[in-house]
Formats: C-alpha cells, sequence, structure tokens
C-alpha cells in the first residue's frame, strides 16, 4: 500500500462528512472496515451509504472481523494493549494485499477514544510495511450532542472534562465533565442534588433521542429508555454531559 487516509466521517449524519473528507475519499482505491458483527451491521451500512453518495469511482471494500475481547478485565490497560496488536495484525495481514490507496472511515474524529491510529503506528513500528498515512477531521459525537441540545460545553472561563464512564466512577465528577463510552450509567453513581445532565444516544441518526434536565430527576429515564433502545437495536451509542451547580 502506498498511502492511507484515515477519514473522521462524523457521529452519524451523513451530512456532517466535510468536504474535505469527501476529497479524501475519492482518492481510494480500497476501503477497510473493522466490522462489529451482525448486531451492529446498521454502523456499517451508514459507511456504505456515504460512500454510495459521494463516490463516482470503482472501489473495494475490505471487512475485518473485530476480534474479541474481554469488557469487564482486570487489567483493563494490558487487555486493550492486547486488543491492539492483534486487531492491528488483522489490519497489517489486509494492508499488505494492496497496492494502491486504502482508506479507513472513523466514526465521528480519530483523535477522541478511537485506536485507529495506534494500531497503524503498530504496523509501521513492526517495520515489515511502509507508507504514508494521512488523518482527515471529522465531526465528534461531544459536538453534536452540543449542537443538539443547544448548549455550551463549559462555563465562561472555565474548563470543560473529557472521560469515560469507568473513569467518572473511579474519579467522580470534576466540573463540566463529558463522559463517553459508558455502558453502566455510571452518572447514576454521582452524588448531589445539584447537578445536571444533558445525554444523547444514536445522534445524528434516525433513532437520536435527547434527554436533559437535573440528574436527580431524569436519571431514572435514560436508564429506562437507554436498556429498551439497546434491547431493541442490539447496540447502542450514547454520550452526555454532565456539570455541578447548574
Amino acid at each position: 500500500m502506498r498511502k492511507l487516509y484515515v477519514i473522521g466521517i462524523g457521529a452519524g449524519d451523513p451530512d456532517q462528512v466535510t468536504v474535505q473528507a469527501i476529497k479524501a475519499m475519492r482518492q481510494v482505491e480500497v476501503f477497510f472496515v473493522i466490522g462489529k458483527g451482525a448486531e451492529k451491521q446498521e454502523l456499517v451500512d451508514v459507511r456504505t451509504s456515504i460512500l454510495t453518495e459521494h463516490l463516482d469511482h470503482p472501489y473495494r471494500t475490505v471487512e475485518i472481523a473485530d476480534p474479541p475481547r474481554d469488557r469487564d478485565p482486570a487489567d483493563y490497560r494490558g487487555v486493550v494493549e492486547d486488543w491492539h496488536d492483534r486487531r492491528s495484525a488483522l489490519l497489517e495481514n489486509e494492508f499488505a494485499q494492496v497496492d494502491g490507496v486504502g482508506g479507513i472511515l472513523v466514526w465521528g474524529d480519530p483523535s477522541l477514544y478511537d485506536s485507529t491510529l495506534r494500531m497503524i503506528e503498530r504496523v509501521l513500528d513492526r517495520g515489515a510495511q511502509s507508507f504514508d498515512y494521512q488523518v482527515i477531521p471529522g465531526v465528534t459525537s461531544v459536538q453534536a450532542l452540543a449542537a443538539r441540545h443547544r448548549m455550551v460545553l463549559h462555563r465562561i472561563g472555565e474548563p470543560v472534562h473529557i472521560t469515560t464512564g469507568r473513569r467518572l466512577r473511579e474519579d467522580g465528577l470534576s466540573g463540566s465533565t463529558v463522559v463517553m463510552l459508558d455502558g453502566d450509567c455510571s452518572f447514576t453513581k454521582v452524588p448531589g442534588d445539584d447537578v445536571h445532565i444533558w445525554w444523547g444516544a444514536y445522534l445524528g441518526m434516525p433513532d437520536e433521542t435527547l434527554i436533559e434536565g437535573p440528574l436527580r430527576a431524569v436519571e431514572q429515564e435514560i436508564v429506562e429508555r437507554r436498556t429498551r433502545l439497546r434491547a431493541e437495536k442490539g447496540w447502542i451509542m450514547d454520550v452526555y454531559l454532565l456539570r455541578p451547580g447548574s
């Protein structure tokens, strides 16, 4: 492979794909997609619809089965490092079959809680392959959440903290905090009666769902809605902002 484009495609709305991303996609001959199984086929279908809408040249798609991993390990970092190694090995094998320009479409933006760039660096560090790669930014779910709730992520002159559900449980709430990758509804463990939440699921997609209000007043509604949506679709992607003293 001569060159690889890593392209952020937004949080789910095909209209969030940037002009820069479209120009990059039009250079790609082979797209690599790490599949998430039949339950998450909709994520692959969105990528396919984006390519169908914007590309006017022949291209090929290679789907790679995502290797399984323990979702609640004692050694979280070790398990994730091993998972990245196995993912990168699968990508390396497919890269070796391509003599041209490749592309990977990344949900949201490659810079935020996504492992694609780490896997590419692992491939290059092993030294068996050498290629140039370029990163194209995309709209994150954090940006989409703020836009859909029509709010600013932080108060005047204050920072915003971006973390995961696991770290929220471990570290607690620190000012305006955006939480991603939270399969355990960790907001229910946050103490206090003065916390506000802005929550969104499937942002930019037809099933987009938004809930906002005082945390203690709406947390059970969010838990119940999230549980029902996940049962209906087999998967869920959600993100939320917590802010004390609202």
